[in-house]
């Protein structure tokens, strides 16, 4: 048995056609504020508008983005984001767990760091650790 995706008790049919209005409730108060307030971000409007015209065009296109604070909204659902992470962009594909987060979030900007043995400068007593 599979577990569906829900986003709020809805499948993703149901959740693609909510509109502005009906989807608003239904998200944190911060990410309902930035979507409130959209037309006060020209980056964030304007990522709007160009993501409606390449639906339109060709719903299969990489959307390459440095706008990681946009909120994720229903219409985007199917769609493939290339989010900069401030080194490459890294490919996010939308489905109903993702809506009202941001797109920053599935594009992490920091790596885990492996440190190896003692390095160039280190002091004289820490050659001596062992390598276990």
């Amino acid at each position: 048995m599979v577990k569906k995706e829900l986003f709020r008790g809805m499948e993703e049919s149901q959740a693609k056609d909510l509109s502005m209005e009906e989807f608003l409730p239904l998200i944190t108060s911060r990410e309902r504020r930035t979507m409130i307030r959209v037309n006060q971000n020209p980056r964030l409007k304007k990522l709007i508008e160009t993501v409606r015209k390449v639906k339109k065009e060709n719903p299969k296109k990489v959307i390459k983005t440095h706008v990681r604070e946009a909120v994720i909204l229903p219409e985007w659902i199917g769609l493939t984001f290339g989010v900069y992470n401030g080194k490459e962009f890294k490919n996010v594909e939308i489905n109903v767990k993702h809506l009202g987060k941001r797109l920053g979030e599935f594009a992490h900007s920091t790596g885990r760091v492996m440190h190896s043995g003692p390095g160039v400068g280190a002091t004289r007593g820490s050659k001596f650790v062992p390598l276990k």
